[in-house]
């Protein structure tokens, strides 16, 4: 789900939401397992993660939704809206990330939240973005389309 504005990030900071949304689709393209939606673009801004929960629910009722995010997010997770009644109601899966040093998170033994035992790759949409911008080769990090589209759009190269 390609989310037009972060609550968390100021909308500055964002490259457009439609070439983030386009970026998306033209990175899963070759996988007929992933779909990008653009649900969150219909909902009021800023959206928050619950309310795009709740639509989701309405829309496809017989269907489980789960929550996957990077341990990143978990740490500030107790900031999200109604961060109590997502725990409360989903599946919460955490990929892992390298961390900074910080104290254990609180969240790390919920019931309803999963460590992913998955290898950490260490890229990040911030590290690909502070590279292009020093002009580092990151071709190979990146889907060739992806790459493609964001050298001829000079995205990220510039302050956004």
């Amino acid at each position: 789900i390609v989310s037009p504005q972060n609550p968390h990030k100021p909308q500055s900071s964002l490259l457009n939401e439609y070439d983030r949304l386009h970026l998306a689709q033209i990175a899963i393209e070759d996988d007929p397992q992933l779909k990008v939606s653009d649900i969150e673009f219909k909902l009021p801004q800023p959206n928050y993660t619950i309310n795009t929960l709740i639509n989701i629910e309405e829309k496809y009722p017989d269907h489980q939704f789960c929550l996957i995010m990077g341990e990143d997010n978990l740490i500030g997770f107790h900031k999200w809206k109604n961060y109590e009644t997502i725990l409360q109601n989903y599946e919460l899966y955490v990929y892992p990330r390298i961390s900074d040093g910080t104290s254990e998170n609180q969240f790390l033994n919920h019931p309803k939240i999963h460590k992913v035992a998955a290898t950490i790759v260490e890229i990040s949409s911030t590290f690909i973005r502070k590279a292009i911008k020093k002009n580092k080769n990151i071709k190979p990090m990146l889907p060739v389309n992806v790459w493609k589209y964001i050298d001829e759009m000079n995205f990220y190269k510039n302050e956004l």
